[in-house]
């Protein structure tokens, strides 16, 4: 599959380029830089607006093909001279500075304009106030406008402005509205290169929410796999759902995460279709990682003493969902429910290793709450009497 290229690679080749014809006055329709991840990226410039104290031009993002929601937007950075200050370098190049000697090399200022969002909780890349540009990116940017300086012999600072036209459109799909980054995307990269299908974003995203209510002072986290879980928590529990971590179908990589960061407790709420995987020790509950969904339940009913008839109705069943209106028929749902809930917090309480401190609730959309931990009901009650509330 195709590779593409980050929004920090796409921010990085337009600043470069726009350096570059703002230093020589000459066009530049194609710029290469290097990426962290050792891969060059060659990219088409577009938009070109040249002006005597500043230039400004384009990158499309190409994502590759990995379904990214930033694919085909214009990556734009505008590169200025600085006020008075450079000014004069650039009109004395030899001029002297401060100690009596001539600057070494040019200096690079990086801020976020249209469509860059801003950063307004503590705990992400970048502190309070700042442009959401993350520091790899930032360095990304710095190294190839320095670059050409360097071969110019520039030796003022120049200011870089990166903006995205349609990021604030953008970032209402992405996860920035909810971490406190206000008024467009990210400018995100590691390695420069975006990797096809890759879950990876996906796991930097949850290690975000996780330091982030880390930095808030916060030693106990919720998590569920969907957004479902999340409504669940507040209709029941009228939970802030901003406090809460959305772990995807990675389950056991958020408790490690959980662990990893300093959380002293954990509740992991959740559809009983994702959570009864989880009772069979499945800790990534994706359904290309495996579905034993009806075996697990179907194995917990015999136990529990369901009939044989009804034991292979339930493993006939196409939804978790009916699988429960079948236990409710037989007069068992609550105790294989409850056998499930056990199940279930072996497995989490084994892949926390006695780390951190594990309660779960697992609900049905028709049902509501199944099943959950015996100090389950304790956690909303602490967390109230924390916010001065009752629940």
């Amino acid at each position: 599959m195709r590779y593409g290229f980050t929004t920090g690679s796409c921010a990085a080749a337009a600043a470069k380029a726009a350096a570059y014809m703002l230093l020589t006055g000459r066009e530049k329709t194609e710029i290469t830089i290097e990426t962290p991840k050792g891969i060059p990226y060659t990219a088409q410039i577009r938009n070109i607006c040249r002006k005597e104290q500043e230039v400004s031009c384009a990158v499309e993002k190409d994502g590759g093909d990995d379904p990214d929601i930033t694919t085909g937007a214009l990556i734009c950075a505008k590169v200025s001279f600085a006020e008075i200050t450079d000014r004069k370098a650039r009109e004395e190049p030899g001029r002297k500075n401060g100690t009596g000697h001539a600057p070494e090399q040019a200096q690079v200022v990086i801020d976020g304009g249209i469509g860059v969002g801003r950063v307004t909780k503590p705990g992400l890349d970048q502190p309070v106030g700042n442009a959401a540009i993350n520091h790899v990116p930032r360095e990304m940017i710095e190294r190839e406008v320095l670059q050409v300086c360097q071969v110019l012999d520039y030796r003022g600072i120049l200011s870089v402005e990166i903006s995205v036209p349609e990021g604030e459109k953008l970032a209402e799909k992405t996860f920035n509205p909810r971490l406190g980054i206000v008024g467009g995307i990210s400018i995100l990269g590691t390695s420069g290169v975006v990797e096809p299908m890759s879950t990876q974003a996906i796991l930097d995203t949850i290690r975000v929410e996780l330091r982030q209510q880390r930095a808030l002072g916060r030693e106990d986290v919720v998590i569920s796999p969907g957004n479902y879980g999340l409504d669940f928590l507040k209709n029941t529990y009228h939970y802030d759902l901003d406090k809460s971590v959305k772990c995807s179908n990675f389950i056991g990589l958020t408790i490690d995460m959980a662990v990893e960061e300093g959380f002293k407790r954990l509740l992991l709420a959740g559809h009983i279709g994702k959570l009864i995987k989880v009772a069979g020790g499945v800790m990534n509950t994706h359904s290309r990682e495996g579905d034993c969904r009806m075996e697990l339940l179907t194995a917990f009913a015999v136990k529990c003493g369901v009939a044989a008839v009804d034991a292979a109705r339930l493993l006939s069943c196409v939804t978790t969902e009916e699988a429960v209106r079948i236990l409710d028929e037989c007069g068992r749902r609550q105790e294989v429910m409850d056998y499930a809930m056990e199940r279930i917090l072996f497995y989490l309480e084994k892949r926390a290793q006695g780390k951190l401190a594990i309660e779960c609730i697992m609900y049905a959309n028709d049902f509501g709450a199944l099943a959950k931990s015996k100090e389950a009901e304790e956690w909303f009650t602490l967390l109230a009497q924390e916010a001065g509330q009752q629940i």
